[in-house]
């Protein structure tokens, strides 16, 4: 059922529109001038708003300028009986979607109700589609760290350089890897990701490099492999500090001779991939220990960007809130809410240990737990709610 904000300081105008469109099976809420208007606007998402032009407080005009301000995307309806054609100029200039006269036509009125409405509905779809199509987010953060790392990207991803991507877990590496994707002349190509650490050890020389049918056991047909899955593209290696010894020595010989083999087969097949690794190990380490290969690390290292933890740039918190603020509002269909600035502080005085991602859930928590503004006192309630 779709909702309606009805703003008219005439109880009259307001009553009648109100009994009208709730015949027609729309949810209406009322304000008797622009002022608790904006403050019902601010409180909940509606799907459309009618809205007279003269009123006490805060006329029409005004109304629509902050409440497109709050959320742009909630079509407003502008309605008036002193209007003329300079005012629905106005009015639609500065983002109405339609002007009626009073007293309406009712036909009129409904066919534009529905217009509107059905307009939302797309724009709100097509949102939540982009949403889910694109996996791409913003690189959020402007302190030294940040810069310096998108200065290294527009630098490395028009070329065909072999990236390591090092940093702890929920940092953003494979944000990074993706952005080199798209920045890269490989960007209408595929970008195929293998996490190394969720395949078991017999599995991962079959999910890089495919098997023929009857190699193994549950071989029952062929398989190709991430490697010619990518070809054109970018394979993503995430968490290459858990492969296998085994693994790796085909891995080093994919990246040498730009050839591979699927298991179990003679043949050789050519690929054409630009490979990103990603770690939270310390590789060098791992040499040293025996589990990873020296030699592999130098092919994959040509260039390594680290991405510093969340706690070593702080100063990009208050970024981050906002901007998952506006994104995670966008996801629930609903505008963003506003957060103190104290409440900000505060965020930036926690240890992250499960860094921007962990930021990310907390913000989604206060979104979800928290009043119309979100306060220090939510931030301490919900944060870590369990110590």
């Amino acid at each position: 059922m779709p909702s309606i904000l009805i703003i008219d300081d005439e109880k009259s105008i307001r009553k009648t529109l109100s009994e009208i469109l709730s015949f027609e099976g729309y949810k209406i809420t009322e304000a008797g001038d622009g002022e608790e208007g904006l403050a019902r606007f601010s409180e909940k998402p509606f799907d459309l708003v009618l809205c007279d032009i003269k009123m006490p407080k805060i006329d029409g005009i005004e109304f629509l300028e902050r409440a497109k301000a709050i959320n742009p995307d909630i079509p407003i309806i502008m309605i008036s009986g002193h209007g003329n054609i300079d005012t629905a100029v106005e009015a639609v200039k500065k983002g109405a979607f339609d002007y009626i006269s009073k007293p309406p036509d009712l036909n009129r009125l409904l066919i534009t109700l529905r217009n509107a409405t059905e307009k939302q509905s797309l724009v709100t779809e097509t949102k939540t589609l982009k949403r889910k199509v694109s996996k791409m987010q913003e690189m959020v953060g402007n302190g030294l760290a940040m810069q310096k790392i998108k200065a290294t990207l527009e630098k490395v991803a028009p070329t065909d350089a072999r990236v390591l991507i090092t940093g702890e877990n929920g940092v953003g590496k494979e944000l990074v890897a993706r952005w080199i994707h798209e920045k890269s002349a490989r960007s209408s190509g595929p970008i195929v990701e293998v996490n190394c650490a969720a395949i078991p050890g017999e599995l991962i020389e079959s999910e890089l490099f495919g098997h023929e049918k009857g190699s193994f056991t549950s071989a029952i047909k062929q398989r190709i492999g991430k490697f010619e899955q990518a070809n054109g593209g970018t394979l993503f290696l995430d968490e290459i500090g858990d492969m296998s010894l085994s693994a790796q020595a085909k891995v080093l010989r994919a990246l040498q001779e730009g050839k591979i083999t699927r298991v179990g087969a003679d043949k050789d097949i050519a690929v054409d991939v630009r490979v990103i690794a990603a770690t939270n190990k310390d590789l060098l380490l791992e040499v040293e220990q025996k589990n990873f290969r020296l030699d592999l690390y130098h092919r994959l290292g040509v260039i390594i960007i680290h991405v510093p933890s969340l706690n070593e740039r702080k100063e990009d918190i208050p970024q981050l809130v906002k901007y998952f603020l506006q994104t995670i509002a966008v996801d629930y269909g609903q505008p963003p809410k506003e957060i103190q600035q104290e409440a900000i502080q505060a965020l930036q005085e926690f240890q992250w240990t499960g860094n921007v991602r962990e930021l990310r859930n907390v913000v989604e928590r206060l979104i979800i737990l928290s009043g119309k503004i979100i306060t220090t006192e939510d931030v301490t309630a919900y944060v870590q709610p369990r110590r």
